[in-house]
């Protein structure tokens, strides 16, 4: 019975030694009162089993559907980054073939570089000895004109002694062969630079292939990293659309949850008002023994109301109270925030070890103080209290994080797909969607 209802009732009470009005006589006489009457109000609704099950039911459908979505997403996700993963090795790849290609570019410039510079020496090597046999002839020219061609007798007769004559033929021959000679070596050279001219000009053909071939393979890459962004987005859109229809569906999970709950709650209310028109009734029927057996006596107080409610919501709002307090990992107790604790890892890097404030189960443990004492370990907690299916949780109940590995996480659900959680080092206590991805099957219950 609210409070209203309750008012109402003690007004009809006291209206009772003096004289009742038409509607409260009317109450009185049909449920058979005498003397001071006590007036019950009116039932609440009273749903039927058949509509709180068919609402449990598509609470339960919902629930299905929330984890079946849950699995294909997190496979989408599981795909996406396998595909992040393609797209980096496709990254790396057409980084090597630019790399590749920079290189080959330049390798083929060096050739062609060096094809030129043998060229031109190749081009030297045949001027001069085109020279050279300018050099030969004009000499053997000027050395038959002169009569002092190498075997002339006018080069021998005008001799003036057998002495001279031999000196003459020395010297036109060391001069002839000096010049053969000179010819000779220059001939040679021209052959060297030639083939020198032959192998750059070559290097540089192949330089010209492994640049083509270069170019090629970064094309290759660059298409086939396109072909991996293109896959990426297009399962990140896929993924979109199934957070999109995972949202709709935990939206109509929300509202499942609240008719199941609206329902039961209707019951509860329901049967809250026959146990007090019973408790009524049995006060009616005492005062009625006692007025036939000339005793007297004064109308019983109502009892007071049960605790229950009160404790779930002084549960939640114990919680709700230190929303914005640092998360601390190991942090908090029964009285309130403590100092975190060191870790070796990441709630080290976030200095939690020199902030005050809860972790998540540490949170649960002064949220829970006026209830019971929990154990600050997240695991623990899961077992702690009475298990019921996540279609059926309520406000006030604890909710879980994890996997074959164990429970890592923990939260009070407030309803309306709401809770409040300490979620991890470098943020704050704060109030969140629910989050159903990884979330245990099951809701733990401490109250009720």
């Amino acid at each position: 019975m609210c409070a209203g209802e309750w008012r109402w009732a003690v007004v009809a009470r006291r209206r009772g030694g003096r004289g009742l009005t038409v509607s409260a006589l009317t109450l009185v006489i049909l449920f058979g009162a005498g003397g001071t009457g006590l007036a019950a109000p009116p039932p609440p609704p009273n749903p039927s089993d058949s509509d709180i099950n068919s609402s449990k039911a598509d609470a339960n459908a919902k629930a299905g559907e929330v984890g079946r979505l849950t699995n294909q997403l997190a496979q989408a996700e599981q795909k996406l980054s396998q595909l992040q993963d393609d797209v980096e090795l496709k990254q790396e790849e057409a980084n090597k073939a630019l790399v590749d290609l920079q290189s080959a570019q330049d390798a083929a410039t060096q050739a062609e570089n060096d094809a030129k510079a043998a060229r031109g020496e190749a081009d030297a090597a045949a001027g001069a000895i085109e020279k050279a046999r300018n050099d030969l002839k004009t000499f053997a020219a000027a050395s038959f004109q002169q009569g002092s061609t190498v075997g002339s007798l006018s080069a021998y007769l005008s001799a003036d002694s057998p002495k001279d004559m031999l000196a003459r033929a020395q010297l036109l021959d060391a001069v002839g062969g000096n010049r053969l000679n000179a010819l000779d070596r220059l001939q040679q050279a021209q052959t060297e630079k030639s083939n020198k001219d032959a192998a750059a000009r070559k290097a540089a053909e192949i330089a010209q292939q492994k640049q083509d071939a270069a170019r090629e393979a970064k094309t290759s890459a660059d298409s086939a990293q396109s072909a991996a962004i293109s896959a990426q987005d297009s399962q990140a859109t896929q993924n979109t659309q199934l957070e999109k229809n995972k949202s709709d569906v935990e939206q109509q999970l929300y509202t499942a949850q609240a008719k199941v709950s609206g329902l039961q709650g209707q019951r509860q209310r329901y049967q809250d008002w026959l146990a007090e028109k019973q408790r009524e009734d049995d006060e009616r029927a005492r005062q009625a023994a006692l007025g036939s057996s000339g005793g007297g006596g004064r109308p019983a107080s109502k009892p007071a109301a049960g605790p229950a409610g009160s404790s779930i919501e002084a549960v939640i709002a114990r919680a709700l109270s230190k929303v914005g307090l640092p998360y601390a990992w190991g942090g908090g107790n029964q009285s309130g925030p403590t100092r975190g604790i060191r870790d070796g890892g990441v709630a080290d890097r976030y200095g939690d070890y020199n902030k005050i404030g809860f972790d998540c189960s540490g949170l649960m443990i002064y949220a829970f103080a006026g209830v019971r004492g929990l154990p600050h370990y997240s695991g623990y907690q899961y077992t702690a209290g009475r298990r019921v299916p996540l279609s059926q949780m309520r406000r006030g109940d604890m909710l879980f994080w994890g996997g074959a590995g164990g429970i890592h996480h923990v939260a009070l659900y407030l309803g309306g797909g709401q809770m409040v959680e300490a979620p991890q080092s470098g943020l704050r206590v704060r109030v969140a969607p629910v989050r159903y991805g990884g979330i245990m099957p099951y809701a733990t219950r401490l109250i009720g």
